[in-house]
């Protein structure tokens, strides 16, 4: 373990599944809200068209003030830093959104003047509205730029919570030949030795995750995985999100109500090793009371790092327990 900590600034928070929803369309906010999503995003980027934009905005500050979200976290992702947009939603959500708003989705980030930029708008509407409670930032991770400086992006702001990403904007900016959000492509694949040749499919999006969750987790900030775009293809979807899961992604975006239980159900860990961090730390803290250094469960040594990943577990499980009931 190097001396240097890694500290996190962000509140402690459940965060399997992330379902967004227009800031055009507030017959959805109250679905949105009774759902069982974790994080609820109000979209005023992509979901909205520039025409809609200013009532869109209008539409989710009136939402944050009268819409009851219960235990939900709730987000807006506002425009990118590279439309007249951006600091008009900030500036409104800021100073008009009441208490309830708890962060805000940057898109599109390139570098850390991007998030130093939001930063100071949140940081200067705040004090002139008086906020009491501070309002985080995700950003989302969807360009060749954003991925080549995602440490100096990481590190940008004690305001950063989350790193997203988003593989529809990121495979356009690197100029991918695929249209897919998300899931794999029939052309991106290797073929076996021999005579069968066998067509093995590869995973496009492993180098950009595996990158982002590196940075967040050297940052302390939460990894969360982006759209899945083939709302209809539940296997699609569930393939994705194991592989995330399993590179360390604590969630995953709902583009549609229907992904909501799934993500859920991923992100959730399994009962068994819920059951086997339960069983680890109370071997361990048997063993302490009685003085022994060393303890084994069921045939096998549990070290330092065992009781950290069974205590994240744990706590986990308590906050999905306090959410769901």
């Amino acid at each position: 373990m190097s001396f240097t900590t890694i500290p996190s600034h962000a509140p402690v928070r459940l965060y399997r599944s992330k379902l967004f929803v227009p800031g055009s369309r507030p017959a959805l906010f109250e679905k949105a809200a009774a759902s069982a999503a974790d994080v609820v995003c109000l979209d005023l980027e992509d979901a909205v068209a520039p025409a809609d934009k200013d009532s869109a905005r209008d539409n989710i500050v009136a939402a944050l003030n009268g819409v009851n979200w219960g235990n939900k976290t709730v987000t807006v992702r506002i425009n990118g830093p590279d439309t007249n947009f951006c600091y008009r939603d900030a500036i409104a959500l800021v100073e008009k959104g009441g208490e309830r708003l708890d962060a805000i989705m940057i898109p599109k980030v390139g570098c850390a003047a991007d998030v130093y930029a939001i930063d100071m708008l949140i940081t200067q509407a705040s004090d002139f509205a008086g906020r009491r409670k501070r309002i985080g930032l995700e950003v989302i991770i969807e360009t060749a730029l954003g991925l080549t400086n995602i440490d100096e992006i990481a590190g940008a702001s004690t305001r950063l919570e989350s790193l997203h990403f988003g593989s529809a904007d990121y495979a356009a900016s690197q100029r991918m030949r695929t249209t897919n959000i998300g899931g794999g492509n029939s052309d991106y694949v290797m073929l076996t030795d021999g005579g069968a040749r066998e067509r093995h499919w590869n995973d496009l999006w492993h180098y950009p995750l595996f990158k982002m969750v590196q940075a967040a987790r050297a940052h302390g900030l939460m990894a969360i995985d982006g759209p899945f775009g083939d709302y209809g293809d539940a296997d699609g979807f569930r393939a994705q999100a194991m592989r995330t899961a399993i590179l360390g992604c604590e969630g995953k975006w709902a583009i549609h109500p229907s992904q909501v239980a799934l993500a859920n159900e991923i992100f959730t860990p399994p009962k068994k090793e819920v059951e086997r961090a339960d069983a680890i730390l109370a071997a361990m803290k048997d063993a302490q009371a009685k003085g022994m250094g060393a303890v084994a469960l069921n045939g096998v040594l549990i070290d330092a790092a065992s009781i950290r990943q069974a205590d994240t577990i744990v706590k986990q499980m308590a906050m999905i327990r306090e959410r769901t009931g």
